[in-house]
């Protein structure tokens, strides 16, 4: 006759001995974070930061340019950096893009307006920046390029389209007595294209620019 194996009943687990695997585990898994925080938060950032300091000092510390336009690492020679758009005035400089940043180009909230595409107030300001560009550049409102109406997402960044900097060649020339011409070659020497000549679009930093304009009226 076959046999029957009867099971041996299994003692449940204490609940001593399920808290100390608990804790076991927690344990594990602090170390795990422990280890990573230090890696990845600590010794990673440093050692990046520790080469590109040696390698690219000047990209390293800001992109910081000086009037005359040549690249500086000290921050009490520098007028701005390549790498954030900042606020211009007087009618003889080449404009940036409009910034949400705070009350305008605030490094500490850069941010964009969050509007929706149909939201009234975004609608609203781009129209009243249409008018405004249209009227200080003395053109058609339909010429005004998108990027003179909306700013970027970050509300720092420091190029314009080639088009918005060529409308505003006419007004740049004629508050620094220069010939529209020779601005125009200004704006066409400054422009970048696109990266590896495909990603992005032609841009003009405005900084670079307007640090060009002035040598050329200096």
């Amino acid at each position: 006759m076959p046999t029957t194996t009867v099971p041996t009943p299994t003692r449940a687990p204490s609940a001593g001995s399920t808290v100390a695997a608990l804790a076991r585990h927690a344990l594990a898994g602090l170390r795990v974070l422990l280890a990573l925080t230090v890696v990845l938060g600590v010794a990673y950032p440093l050692a990046v930061t520790g080469v590109a300091a040696v390698a690219l000092p000047w990209q390293a510390r800001g992109s910081l340019v000086t009037a005359d336009g040549a690249r500086t690492t000290d921050p009490d020679e520098a007028v701005g950096s390549l790498l954030v758009g900042q606020a211009v005035d007087g009618d003889g400089w080449f404009r940036p893009r409009p910034s949400a940043a705070g009350d305008g180009y605030d490094t500490l909230a850069s941010a964009g307006s969050n509007l929706g595409p149909e939201s009234p107030d975004l609608l609203a300001a781009v129209e009243q920046r249409r008018a405004e560009v249209a009227a200080r550049e003395d053109v058609d409102p339909a010429l005004v390029p998108p990027d003179a109406l909306t700013g970027s997402a970050s509300g720092l960044d420091p190029d314009v389209s080639p088009a918005y900097a060529h409308l505003q060649v006419a007004r740049v020339a004629r508050e620094n007595g220069l010939e529209p011409s020779d601005v125009a070659a200004l704006v066409d020497r400054t422009t970048v294209g696109r990266d590896l000549g495909v990603l992005g679009e032609p841009r003009v930093n405005v900084l670079r620019l307007n640090l060009a304009l002035r040598t050329m009226t200096s």
